[in-house]
């Protein structure tokens, strides 16, 4: 539980991070960078040496953390940022997009192409780099990977520790009362949570898993997101409070979403890059 003193701190920190960051999609840009900073302490030399000569090429970024967020700012390839499933889905089968003609799945599948083919020059390898980087962190938002008619939670409303809507809630307001609001140090702090085994179970998966993995999140009842009127996942809400309660159900799940999408990418880039130039 929060107490009294604790929350007016995280309130204060909130309300700072939202004054700098007006424009926050999946995860918030945080939350992106707080993946992608992961990813970069896990990679190969060999990918981080790659990953800094493309990065050096890059006009507007400097980091490669940063660079995560290009694709929010503005939004770029808007249609593959999630996953929209019918509402009596248990989840992504054979298609990689659920029927849809582009989708986050078959947008992490894509950019990893590009940036192991011998055939795709710096530029669009910079691209992907970006890309992919941003791709693996929308598909590990849960909100992300669930369904048109409300778009993931935008049109439920929120009250409490957060504000806005559901969607936004989970895209930053979560990750900063779970990990705090400097990427860095929440990177350096969730690779300490990893426990042995838990890294090969993560990357002996694909994005389709992902996907999944993250649906069954948003179809969780802690989530609130949904309930089950026969097969169907239903609106719940039009309006819920974010309290103790709720922050204390899924913290957790804020924190695994992340680590285990920083130790994906890692992954993905190390394959990328393992193959000839």
């Amino acid at each position: 539980m929060f107490r009294s003193r604790q929350f007016k701190i995280v309130t204060a920190a909130l309300l700072i991070f939202f004054a700098a960051s007006t424009d926050a999609f999946a995860w918030g840009d945080l939350g992106h960078k707080i993946i992608c900073e992961i990813a970069l302490r896990r990679v190969s030399p060999v990918t981080l040496t790659r990953i800094e000569e493309l990065i050096r090429g890059d006009t507007d970024y400097k980091s490669f953390a940063d660079a995560c967020t290009w694709p929010d700012h503005p939004r770029k390839r808007a249609s593959e940022h999630f996953l929209n499933l019918p509402r009596d889905s248990r989840g992504l089968g054979d298609d990689d997009c659920g029927g849809a003609s582009a989708c986050v799945v078959r947008a992490i599948l894509k950019d990893a192409s590009i940036l192991a083919s011998k055939e795709t020059s710096q530029s669009e390898k910079l691209a992907s780099l970006k890309f992919l980087g941003h791709w693996v962190g929308d598909v590990h938002q849960p909100l992300h990977v669930s369904f048109e008619d409300d778009r993931g939670g935008n049109s439920t409303r929120i009250s409490g520790a957060c504000q806005s809507n559901l969607h936004s809630a989970w895209d930053t307001c979560l990750v900063v009362l779970a990990v705090g609001n400097d990427a860095p140090t929440a990177a350096l702090s969730l690779l300490k949570t990893i426990q042995p085994g838990q890294v090969q179970a993560w990357i002996q998966s694909s994005p389709h898993d992902w996907a999944n993995e993250s649906f069954a999140i948003s179809e969780k009842t802690t989530t609130r997101y949904c309930h089950f009127v026969g097969s169907s996942c239903v609106g719940e809400l039009t309006s819920l409070k974010i309290d103790d309660t709720y922050i204390a159900a899924n913290q957790p799940v804020v924190r695994g979403q992340l680590v285990k999408a920083g130790v994906r990418l890692a992954h993905l880039l190390d394959e990328a890059f393992a193959a000839p130039r």
